[in-house]
């Protein structure tokens, strides 16, 4: 039987892990507005009838947090004609293109060395640190983007899950939003329609293994311990979230209150 997904959620036939987060609830009794802010993963793959839907949803800006790598695998994003695409790529959780090969090839040997014994997840959680502590510049440049004129905005990344995750759980603090509905928000990429597929080049016999799909996991998860290593980081490094809003992305009371005027009811 075929899942029914709401009309505000379509499930596309080239773009995974689409969706508004219209509807969150702020500390303050608000919620953030339908129609304003929508995360997915890459647009590159997107079907002439998925780029009709997206063209419908009147963007005025896609945030795009591939690198370069991402997008020599995948493609540039389809063109979505009138919309803006501003590229700021993030640091990968993975380590660009030769660790996609690996995986692409299923390498056990060297997948085993790098993943096993709870490296893989490791991994994430320092990358997930990583990402708070050093892409200060590329992350006020959105929250003032989106203060300025940029909405009704898509943020995406590859998958849609870590590097566009972190954007959307930043853009969603500095606007109020329960840490509770964040991370409900985040965890929703865990939803089989959801995933990212990976490419195989099937030159390997492991490369389907229940070991290999075992090791990369972690890479594939969204776990609530990644996101609130992102929180701890905020907290260990600025002292909360005003400070890291005001000091380590220059986010000023005005434009904080603008960002609450064009993302909340």
């Amino acid at each position: 039987m075929t899942q029914q997904v709401p009309s505000t959620e379509p499930e596309l036939a080239g773009v995974r892990n689409f969706r508004d987060v219209g509807g969150l609830p702020t500390v303050d009794g608000r919620r953030v507005r339908h129609g304003v802010l929508f995360r997915s993963g890459h647009l590159a793959h997107a079907t002439a009838e998925d780029a009709a839907f997206l063209s419908s949803l009147g963007l005025h800006t896609v945030f795009d947090f591939r690198n370069a790598a991402d997008q020599k695998l995948e493609g540039p994003d389809v063109a979505l004609p009138g919309v803006r695409n501003v590229n700021l790529p993030l640091s990968d959780p993975a380590d660009g293109a030769e660790f996609w090969k690996m995986v692409r090839d299923g390498d056990l040997e060297q997948l085993r060395s790098i993943l096993d014994d709870g490296k893989g997840a490791d991994r994430m959680i320092s990358s997930y640190r990583l990402i708070v502590k050093e892409r200060t510049a590329e992350h006020s440049r959105v929250l003032r983007s989106l203060a300025e004129d940029s909405v009704p905005a898509l943020m995406h990344c590859a998958a849609g899950k870590d590097r566009a995750g972190l954007s959307v759980a930043v853009t969603l603090l500095a606007v109020g939003v329960e840490r509770d509905a964040i991370l409900a928000d985040y965890l929703k990429s865990n939803e089989k329609h959801r995933r990212y597929k990976v490419r195989r080049s099937g030159s390997s016999a492991s490369a389907y293994s229940p070991e290999v799909m075992e090791l990369l996991s972690p890479l594939f998860d969204a776990r609530a311990e990644y996101l609130s290593a992102a929180f701890e980081t905020v907290e260990e490094t600025w002292g909360g979230v005003e400070p890291y809003l005001e000091k380590g992305l220059g986010l000023t009371p005005e434009a904080r209150e603008r960002l609450r005027e064009r993302l909340l009811d």
